[in-house]
This record gives C-alpha cells, sequence and structure tokens, in this order.
C-alpha cells in the first residue's frame, strides 16, 4: 500500500512538472489574478476588523467613531465586491485563453503525431481528451494558484488576528486541522482513481454515440436502432452508477468535515460566549471572533481541498501529456524531396521496396515478410492478394505512414533519393477505402488539398474522375454541400469525388486503395481510361480483388498469406 501511495504522489508531481513548463507563458496573468485575490482576501479581513470597531462603538455609543466605522466598513466590503468581480473577469479572460491555445496546440500534436501511434486510440477518447480533459486543466490551473495563495493568505491573515486578540480562541480553531489532514490523503487516492475512471468511460460512451451516429443508415437496415439505444442506455447507466458512487463518498466525506467544523465552531462560539459573559471582550470582538472563527476552519478546509482538486487537474494533465508526448512526424527530407519533385518533371520517379519486414504492434505475425517491389513513371501497378493480406498495409508504407521494421522503402530520381515517410508524402496522392468525403461544399473537399485550384481545375478534375455530369446537376454545382460523410451521395458518387480529389493534387503518384469498388464495370473503365491518359507519366499503383481492373495493369504484384510478395506480371500492356 505504501508503494501505491507513492507511486500516486510521483505520478502527481510528474504530472505537475510537466504543466508548469506548459503554463510558463500564462504566470503573468496568473500572477495578476493571485494578487487581485490576495487584496481582496486584505479587504475582507480588514472589513472584519472594521465591524468589531463598529459594533463597539455603537455600544458604547461613541458618535464620533460611528461615522468613522461605518464608512470604512462600507468601503472595504464595496471594494472587496469589485476586486472579486474584476478577478472574475481576469479569470474568464486568462481561462479562455488558455483553453483555446491548449485546444489548437494539442490538436496540433495528435494530427502531426505518427499515425501508427495515434490510430490506436478511439477518435471518440481523443475527443473526450481534447474537451474535457483540457477544459478541466484550463480552468482548474487559472483557478488552483490563486487560490493556493489566497486561501494561505486569508488562513495566516485570520490567524494572525485572533492569535494578537486571544491566543485560546485561535488553537480552538484548529482542532479539527489533524483529521482534515490526514481525510485528505485517502481523498486524493479516492478521487484519482474516480478521475481515471470517469474520464474513460466518458470516452468510451463519446466513442459509441460517435460511430452509432456515423453508422445509423447500417443500424436502422438491419432494425437494430432499439438494440444500440439499448447500449447506450447501458453505457449512461454504468457511468451514472459510478458518479454516485463517487457522490456517496463526496457526500460523507463532506458530512464529516462538517460535522468537524460545527464542533470547531460552537467550541469557539462557546469560548467566546463565555469570555464576553466574564466581560473580557466587547461585543465587537465577540462578532470578531465569529467570523474569524469560520474564515480560520473555512480557510483551512479549502486549503486541504485543493490537494483532490490538484489531483484531478494532475490526472487530466496527465492524459494530455501523453498525446503530447507521442512520436512526431518529421520533415527531415524537405529538400531532397523538392529536389526529386523537380527532377520528376523531365526524369522518370521510382518507387522501390527491398526485404521489406512489417507487422503491427498488436499483431502476433509480420503482415510484411522480406517482401520487394518496385514501380516507375508511368507504370500502373496492381496489388491484389486475399482481404486482410496487407494491400493497404503497403499503401500506408509508401505513404509513409509507417516505417518498416526491416528492410527500406525510397523514392528515387535522378541523383537523389529519400526514405518513404512524412516527406516524401509530397509526392503522393491518396483514394482510401470506403467514404472519406467531409462536410462542406464539393469545391471545400477538393481544395482541401490544393487551397489555390481554380473553379476550372476543379471542374477538369472531377470530369477525368467521371463526376462532373452529377456535380453539374446540382442546385449550386461545386458549391452545393455534400452532408456529413457525403451522405447526399451514393457510394459510387462518393469514391468519384475522392478520386477527383486526389488528381486535383496534382502529384507524381497516385494510391487508389478499392478506389473503384462501388463502381460498375464501365464506370470503372472510363474513369481508369481517363486517369491514365490525364497524366501518362504518373504512377499509379492500386489494391484491387476485382480481375477487370488487372488488365490496366503493367505490373502485378500478388500478396500471399505468409507475407511474401510475387510478381505475376511484369510486361508492358497497351493501355485503352
Amino acid at each position: 500500500m505504501k508503494n501505491k501511495k507513492s507511486k500516486i504522489l510521483l505520478e502527481v508531481i510528474q504530472e505537475w512538472k510537466w504543466l508548469f513548463r506548459f503554463m510558463k507563458k500564462y504566470w503573468y496573468g496568473i500572477l495578476l489574478h493571485t494578487l487581485i485575490g490576495v487584496f481582496g482576501t486584505l479587504m475582507g479581513l480588514g472589513t472584519s476588523v472594521a465591524a468589531k470597531f463598529l459594533i463597539d462603538s455603537v455600544v458604547s455609543h461613541n458618535k464620533e467613531t460611528i461615522v468613522l466605522a461605518a464608512s470604512v466598513a462600507v468601503g472595504l466590503a464595496v471594494s472587496q465586491t469589485v476586486i472579486n468581480a474584476a478577478a472574475s473577469r481576469i479569470s474568464s479572460i486568462i481561462g479562455t485563453k488558455i483553453n483555446a491555445e491548449m485546444r489548437s496546440y494539442f490538436f496540433g500534436c495528435l494530427t502531426s503525431a505518427r499515425w501508427e501511434e495515434i490510430s490506436s486510440y478511439h477518435s471518440g477518447d481523443l475527443i473526450n481528451r481534447l474537451e474535457g480533459d483540457i477544459s478541466s486543466v484550463s480552468s482548474g490551473v487559472i483557478n488552483f494558484f490563486p487560490s493556493v495563495f489566497t486561501r494561505s493568505f486569508q488562513f495566516v491573515g485570520a490567524f494572525g488576528i485572533v492569535m494578537y486578540y486571544d491566543p485560546t480562541m485561535a488553537l480552538l480553531a484548529l482542532l479539527g486541522s489533524p483529521l482534515v489532514f490526514l481525510t485528505s490523503k485517502y481523498m486524493m487516492r479516492k478521487i484519482r482513481a474516480y478521475n481515471k475512471e470517469s474520464r474513460k468511460m466518458n470516452g468510451e460512451i463519446i466513442s459509441y454515440g460517435e460511430e452509432t451516429l456515423q453508422n445509423l443508415q447500417t443500424i436502422k437496415a438491419f432494425g437494430i436502432a432499439g438494440d444500440s439505444a439499448g447500449k447506450f442506455k447501458e453505457l449512461i447507466s454504468e457511468y451514472r452508477q459510478l458518479k454516485l458512487r463517487h457522490d456517496k463518498f463526496s457526500v460523507l466525506m463532506t458530512l464529516c468535515l462538517s460535522l468537524v467544523g460545527l464542533i470547531v465552531s460552537y467550541s469557539c462560539y462557546g469560548w467566546g460566549v463565555w469570555r464576553l459573559w466574564e466581560g473580557e471582550i466587547t461585543y465587537g470582538t465577540m462578532t470578531m471572533f465569529i467570523q474569524l472563527s469560520g474564515i480560520l476552519t473555512s480557510s483551512f478546509s479549502a486549503m486541504v481541498s485543493l490537494a483532490p482538486s490538484a489531483v484531478s487537474i494532475a490526472t487530466s494533465a496527465g492524459r494530455i501529456k501523453e498525446l503530447a508526448e507521442l512520436p512526431k512526424e518529421t520533415d527531415d527530407d524537405k529538400q531532397v524531396v523538392s529536389d526529386i519533385i523537380a527532377r520528376a518533371e523531365r526524369n522518370p520517379l521510382e518507387i522501390c521496396g527491398k526485404g521489406i519486414t512489417f507487422g503491427y504492434k498488436d499483431s502476433e505475425s509480420a503482415v510484411l515478410k522480406n517482401a520487394g517491389f518496385s514501380m516507375q513513371s508511368g507504370e500502373t501497378v496492381a496489388f491484389t492478394g486475399p482481404s486482410g493480406e496487407g494491400k493497404t498495409t503497403v499503401l500506408r508504407l509508401i505513404l509513409g505512414l509507417m516505417t518498416p521494421s526491416e528492410g527500406s522503402l525510397s523514392f528515387s530520381c535522378a541523383d537523389k533519393e529519400a526514405k518513404a515517410s512524412y516527406s516524401t508524402r509530397r509526392l503522393c496522392s491518396y483514394v482510401p477505402q470506403g467514404n472519406d468525403i467531409i462536410s462542406g461544399s464539393v469545391a471545400e473537399n477538393l481544395r482541401s488539398v490544393n487551397a489555390g485550384a481554380t473553379d476550372k481545375e476543379i471542374e477538369e478534375a472531377l470530369k477525368i474522375a467521371d463526376a462532373w455530369d452529377f456535380v453539374s446537376d446540382l442546385p449550386e454545382g461545386i458549391n452545393s454541400d455534400v452532408g456529413e460523410h457525403g451522405n447526399r451521395f451514393s457510394q459510387g458518387q462518393a469514391q468519384r469525388i475522392a478520386i477527383a480529389r486526389a488528381l486535383l493534387r496534382k502529384s507524381s503518384v497516385l494510391l487508389m486503395d478499392e478506389a473503384t469498388s462501388a463502381l460498375d464495370s464501365e464506370t470503372e473503365k472510363r474513369v481508369l481510361s481517363n486517369i491514365m491518359k490525364s497524366t501518362p507519366d504518373r504512377i499509379c499503383v492500386i489494391t484491387t480483388h476485382r480481375p477487370s481492373m488487372l488488365e490496366y495493369c503493367d505490373k502485378i504484384y500478388r500478396i500471399n498469406e505468409d507475407g511474401t510478395i510475387n510478381i505475376i506480371k511484369n510486361s508492358e500492356t497497351e493501355r485503352p
């Protein structure tokens, strides 16, 4: 148990160290918020003391000091109110700034992370971290540090004032401190565990809801909408039970601490009444004692409660830190690839894979073993084989999304060569399996890969992909909205828009992963013929199960079940 406590503490410390480094640029704003909070606390303590003198002046009928004491008390109270409002506004300004910048920064971390690393996370979990965890950290940090100093100053100030007037009262106000302190350690462990479990379960709910809504058409088609709703209800119910268990724990702990607080408060109250009865203190002093004893108890409890808050913030920071530290893609070969692109305008480009072995992290065996292939400008190359045997993996390797554990895969032209990576991706266009059309207009989808493309260039790409006929019939043509995931179109139409988008990139290599699977044979023939005629010196790589597509290919590679690759066709054929 001791080791477990030490591990939790060490994790929290490491997470806070990382957060300190990240939050450096916000220290001025946080310091300003802290100073205003401390000043407001000073006004509050001053108000208690001013109220003492006001009451004593009233009781003693001292008209000379009543007005002064009342003016000071009111002035301090108004100042405190204004300062609290200013602190709230500053907190909002800084908090929204931190939240916005953190979300932007960490979204950039996600998009720049290596694909193989980030693909192991569910998109719902990533969204939960970007939204929930970052909100928890940004709002927590802007309030945590000011609270530490403000509550500490409040406690020390109140304790000093009470100690000055009555040391016994000050000690009575601290009676519950040891219990509160010991309880906080237990609360830290419980809150740490709850935060982790809560974040994880919330991510599962978001993930399930996201997938269900994305596949709602299929779910309805199979008549399982009720089952999906039932599963979602179960997840919500589990999350509710978790929250109720935590709430039960919180209520019991709060009840215990409140009872301790009541005992301490009434002890202070009783002592004050006794001293007042004995004539040792004034009514004003008694009133001040009651106010300050409450401040002492509440400020100490607040300081102790900051420990669970620190754990909660650290837990969320740890989940964000995990994503921020994922290995990043690098653009080390940018200049080399730029030289290759320039040379490819006059010289043949070649892609060559030698002795490639690759396996996914969660796979017991390698998908590819000692595999090799080559292709050059003007060739159409196909990869065939059973489903799930590595065709898509080959394209991911060419795109530099993943790196072989053994062997090499490189792009070369004239005297320049670069290994497949983020940098060489500039040479490629990609049409993935399935429907990856994004929300927005047809033009926005196509311009996502070529921001400067003209309407004429978009029209030309759509014509080559055999998509212009149905796009031009839309109410607003290329400016018509496609709907979420292109649900305005059939699968075949969505595929052709995806092909047009890849063509608009005007790259030297076109990768098509089952990109014509939803097209009929005649449309498929037109699309492939148009692609080959539009840029005859492009390398075109396809994966397919369709024998009809193979007649267009100069080379055909078969991926075997053991991960090896055999070439089954290697001759120039007449293109249609």
